[in-house]
C-alpha cells in the first residue's frame, strides 16, 4: 500500500504541563520525523501519557509550544488536527458493523458513498478482516477489535496516529502477534505513529526511537540498540532490559546478564568470582544469581542450548565479560530506588547489595 501523507512531522518545545502547583510534564523538546514510529516508554507517572494528550489536544500546553510540520497547532482544537486516535479499551461503536465502525471518521465528514466504500475497503485489506465486515464488534475477539479500532484511526489518511497503550488489554500470546501486524501497518502506510507504553519489549520490537521518560522529564532518546547498549543512567539501564551495576575504577557501569559467561574456577580471565545461589530456568535460558566475595549480587542470563554445562546452587564459578560489555554511566544521573525496578539485580554505588 503506498504511503498516502503529505504531511507528519511535529516539533515539540519545552512543552510543560501544570495541574495546579503540580508540574507533570517538565520542559520538554522533540523532533519527530515524518513516518516516524516513535514510542513514549515509563513507568506510571512518568508523565507519557500526559504529553500524548496534549499532542492530541485533549490538553492543553501550560508553556512552550507544538507544531506540525512547522507550523503551531498549540491553539488548534483537538477536533481540528486530523490526529488519528487508538485507546486501549478499542472505543467501537456496539451496534455498528466493522464497516460501518471503520468508514465512521469519512461518514461525519459527509464524504461521498463510493469513497467511504472504497476506502473502507482498503482498510480491510490492510487490516486482514475482510471477511468480518458485516459483524458487530461483540463477535470479535479482542485482537480483531484492535484491529478495526486501527483501520477506523487510519481511514481518514490522518497524518499522525496516536496510540496510548493500545496492547495493554489483550494477554501475552495475543499481544505478540498484534505487534507484528502493527509493525506490518505502518510499513505499508507511513504514518507517523506516536506509541504511548509501560512495555519494553514492545519498546524495544516495535519502534524506530525510544522516549524514556521519568517524572515528567525526558531521560534519554535514541533507537532501541542504542538504548539498549548505551544507556546514560542507571534508570534507562534497568528500566530497558535488566542491568547489574559494578564499580570500575571508582565509576558505575552498567553490564547486561547475557553478557557474562560463566566458568570453573581458577580462569585466567575472570573478572570475579563467587558462589551460585540460585538458578531458576525458563526454557531457552537461565537465571543464575551469583553472590560475589565482596557481597554484590550478579544475575547471570544462560543461553541454555549453547551452555550445556550446568550449574548448581553452591558451584564456586568465575564470572567473565568482555571490556567493551560493561557501559560507563553519567554520573549524578542515578536512579532513585533503582531496586524497585523488575528484575534488576543491581550494585548501588557506596551499597553492598540491593533485594
Amino acid at each position: 500500500m503506498a504511503d498516502f501523507r503529505e504531511t507528519g512531522s511535529l516539533q515539540v518545545r519545552n512543552v510543560s504541563k501544570m495541574f495546579g502547583t503540580f508540574r507533570a510534564v517538565s520542559n520538554i523538546s522533540l523532533d519527530i520525523q515524518k513516518g516516524e514510529f516513535l514510542t513514549l516508554l515509563g513507568p506510571s507517572g512518568s508523565g507519557k501519557t500526559t504529553l500524548l494528550m496534549m499532542i492530541a489536544g485533549f490538553l492543553d500546553i501550560s508553556e512552550g509550544d507544538i507544531a506540525l510540520d512547522g507550523s503551531s497547532i498549540a491553539e488548534v482544537p483537538a477536533e481540528k488536527r486530523n490526529f488519528g486516535m487508538v485507546f486501549q479499551g478499542y472505543a467501537l461503536f456496539p451496534h455498528m458493523t466493522v464497516r460501518d465502525n471503520i468508514g465512521y471518521a469519512l461518514s461525519v465528514r459527509k464524504r461521498p458513498a463510493a469513497e467511504i466504500k472504497a476506502r473502507v475497503d482498503e482498510m480491510l485489506e490492510l487490516v486482514q478482516l475482510q471477511e468480518f465486515a458485516d459483524r458487530k464488534p461483540g463477535q470479535l475477539s479482542g485482537g480483531q477489535q484492535q484491529r478495526v479500532a486501527l483501520a477506523r484511526a487510519l481511514c481518514f489518511a490522518p497524518p499522525v496516529l496516536l496510540l496510548d497503550e493500545p496492547l495493554g488489554a489483550l494477554d501475552k500470546k495475543l499481544r505478540v502477534e498484534v505487534q507484528e501486524q502493527l509493525k506490518d501497518i505502518h510499513r505499508r502506510v507511513g504514518t507517523t505513529f506516536i506509541y504511548v507504553t509501560h512495555d519494553q519489549e514492545e519498546a524495544l520490537s516495535m519502534s524506530d526511537r525510544i522516549v524514556i521518560m521519568r517524572d515528567g522529564a525526558i531521560e534519554q532518546v535514541g533507537t532501541p540498540k542504542e538504548l539498549y547498549e548505551r544507556p546514560i543512567n542507571e534508570f534507562t539501564a534497568s528500566f530497558l532490559g535488566k542491568s547489574n551495576f559494578i564499580q570500575q575504577n571508582g565509576k558505575t557501569s552498567a553490564l547486561r546478564p547475557e553478557k557474562i559467561d560463566l566458568a570453573g574456577p581458577g580462569h585466567p580471565d575472570a573478572r570475579t568470582s563467587g558462589t551460585v545461589r540460585s538458578v531458576t530456568y525458563f526454557g531457552s535460558m537461565q537465571r543464575v544469581i551469583v553472590d560475589t566475595a565482596d557481597g554484590t549480587e550478579i544475575e547471570v542470563d544462560v543461553d541454555v542450548w549453547r551452555n550445556a554445562k550446568a550449574v548448581k546452587p553452591g558451584d564456586a564459578v568465575d564470572l567473565l565479560w568482555k571490556d567493551d560489555a560493561a557501559v560507563e554511566l553519567q554520573q549524578g544521573l542515578a536512579a532513585p530506588n533503582t531496586e524497585r525496578f523488575e528484575g534488576v539485580i543491581a550494585q548501588k554505588s557506596g551499597s553492598p547489595r540491593l533485594q
